[in-house]
């Protein structure tokens, strides 16, 4: 078994080092060293992609400003007790409208917008024949803990790394709301869970009520060195 291994190991770094080189041409969706393309269908490749843009802030923007998303760059901004943000983006929509303006590191805007594109607007379609034109949120970035707790780990709201959905409203003028349709039945309360679990392949942490009473009217959403889906 571990000669086994070491073959498909060799076999492995033969295949990237041949698409590194150019030897070996694979679709961009397919080539892990292509840049990341909202428009191309998620795959196992887009988490790792999205994850590549930590820290390179022109290859974040190239993805933000290809995908219709209405965004300011906003300057890296630290205030006290450990809170503030880096390579962040002020966001009017996604290109879905939002109820308000929000900053959000950038990666975390681009995951925001791959779970628009590739979970809410299809799951809309399905189960309501019409777009989701606005998703309203509770807000991106607070200066605080997690749980409000006075001597707790620093949220992920305090780096603007998360963002707090409400709801949504679609095209027919219909709401979808967390705190109303979260578990009722009909096609409201199975579009909110289908999009929670959407949410789960493009963010890091993904709590909606089924978690605590704490999110009982919100589903929490960040990109934070965590990974769960509750």
């Amino acid at each position: 078994m571990r000669i086994v291994g070491l073959l498909l190991l060799a076999l492995a770094v033969g295949v990237a080092a041949a698409i590194a080189s150019g030897r070996l041409l694979v679709p961009d969706r397919l080539n892990p060293f292509a840049p990341l393309s909202v428009a191309d269908e998620p795959n196992l490749l887009t988490v790792y992609k999205l994850g590549r843009l930590d820290g390179d802030a022109p290859a974040c923007h190239a993805v933000l400003a290809s995908n219709g998303m209405r965004y300011a760059v906003q300057p890296d901004r630290l205030v006290e007790g450990a809170c503030g943000w880096r390579d962040a983006v002020r966001i009017t929509a996604t290109p879905t409208p939002i109820s308000q303006p929000l900053v959000l590191e950038c990666p975390a805007a681009v995951a925001l917008v791959l779970w628009e594109r590739h979970s809410l607007q299809p799951l809309a379609r399905r189960l309501f024949r019409v777009p989701v034109t606005r998703i309203d949120h509770l807000g991106s970035f607070a200066c605080r803990n997690i749980g409000g707790e006075a001597g707790g780990r620093r949220s992920e709201h305090a780096s603007a790394n998360a963002l707090d959905v409400a709801g949504f409203v679609l095209a027919n003028g219909r709401t979808v709301r967390v705190a109303r349709d979260w578990a009722a039945e009909g096609p409201a309360g199975r579009f909110l869970r289908e999009a929670h679990a959407g949410a789960c392949r493009f963010w890091n942490v993904v709590l909606g009520p089924d978690y605590n009473a704490a999110h009982r009217d919100h589903l929490h959403l960040d990109r934070g060195s965590f990974r769960t889906c509750r």
